[in-house]
């Protein structure tokens, strides 16, 4: 959709990234490191500075404590990170449990394992997760289960009453889990994002993902994090040290010095509802129909009263005919089920979101 966008000159909020800079502090911090001479290869599982910001920052918003030496590992960005906790727990045959719509790589991952893919579907409309279909899914071979919140594509997110539900389904049970919360800190509304670090039942089997890319608005650094007990990162560092060993050295020295102060992440939620709440206006009075987002920088919308066409048809007429790039939520299960949602990310420029409006109001 992205290559689609620049052919037909269309306003891109088909793939997820932002459009803007990021805090020039933070690449301030970058260029001392390079300057100060850090640029050869870090400690595998990451420089010991980051690696304890991490932890702390878990400490404080979550209340849990991780070992920054033993249960903290930097990894090239969270989709590398959930790729070697899968190759690090997954034999071939084991049962691997998806919640579609999902992100694109969590299948793929699963088969390169040599894992067989069981898919279950959040409940279409409000994508809630449905525990008497994950409790019917899982068997003797279930080794993992996949969450991911705040959701992609849907921008939903969990409550701590679905977490608890969750860690009482697992309880009797050898599962792992993968929370991959890449979007920790755009939750809406005064909500709380309900890590699996959290609960003792779930942060005890659970790799917790998340990534600087999308916090910091630097995607293309690649750098993200996995917490998880020392017993599991261990495992799970095996692989790593195989397939990635070490990150980008110079990020890692500038974001644990950006990581001193709390306050750019903790005031993310306003900054990103800003946005949403900018883009929902300007939809209003439209003929696509809104969907709640709750978490993350995406929005979905019904496009059932402007069009007949599939999602993805829809997708790609609208981009050339109206010139904004979106994206099918048919993409994001193996099926291709079609509900005739879209999804639109509005971590862009306000000009940029603006302009989007302007084109997308003609509907």
């Amino acid at each position: 959709m992205s290559a689609l966008a620049a052919e037909h000159q269309a306003v891109n909020l088909g793939q997820g990234f932002p459009d803007f800079a990021c805090d020039p502090a933070l690449t301030d911090a970058v260029t001392r490191a390079m300057q100060g001479g850090h640029n050869q290869y870090p400690p595998m599982a990451g420089i010991p500075g980051l690696r304890q910001a991490i932890a702390t920052k878990i400490e404080a918003l979550h209340g849990r404590q991780y070992d920054a030496n033993a249960e903290i590992t930097i990894t090239a960005g969270a989709t590398q990170a959930i790729l070697t906790a899968i190759l690090a727990c997954v034999q071939p045959g084991d049962e691997v449990i998806v919640l579609e719509p999902c992100y694109d790589s969590y299948v793929p991952n699963i088969e390169l394992a040599g894992g067989v893919v069981v898919r279950v579907p959040l409940t279409p409309g409000s994508f809630r997760p449905d525990f008497a279909k994950i409790a019917a899914a899982i068997t003797p071979r279930t080794r993992l289960l996949i969450i991911n919140s705040p959701h992609n594509p849907s921008a939903t997110i969990w409550t701590a009453e679905d977490m608890r539900a969750l860690e009482d389904l697992l309880a009797p049970t050898n599962i792992l889990l993968i929370s991959d919360e890449v979007y920790e800190h755009m939750v809406f509304d005064g909500a709380e994002h309900q890590s699996a670090a959290r609960f003792a039942g779930l942060a005890a089997r659970a790799f917790i993902v998340s990534s600087f890319g999308k916090t910091f608005h630097v995607t293309g650094w690649k750098v993200g994090t996995v917490a998880a007990p020392a017993a599991m990162t261990a495992e799970f560092r095996k692989v790593h040290q195989f397939n990635v060993f070490t990150v980008n050295t110079p990020m890692q020295y500038g974001l644990a010095e950006y990581l001193q102060d709390p306050t750019p992440y903790l005031q993310l939620p306003a900054f990103y509802q800003a946005k949403r709440d900018l883009f929902r206006q300007g939809l209003a009075g439209s003929r696509l129909k809104l969907l709640p987002s709750t978490g993350s920088y995406f929005q979905c919308v019904d496009i059932s009263a402007v069009s007949d066409l599939s999602e993805a048809d829809f997708c790609q007429w609208l981009t050339r005919e109206i010139g904004v790039a979106a994206i099918p939520l048919s993409a994001f299960y193996g099926d291709g089920f079609d509900q005739r949602v879209v999804r639109f990310c509005f971590a862009k420029k306000d000009e940029t979101l603006r302009a989007a409006i302007e084109r997308l109001r003609r509907l």
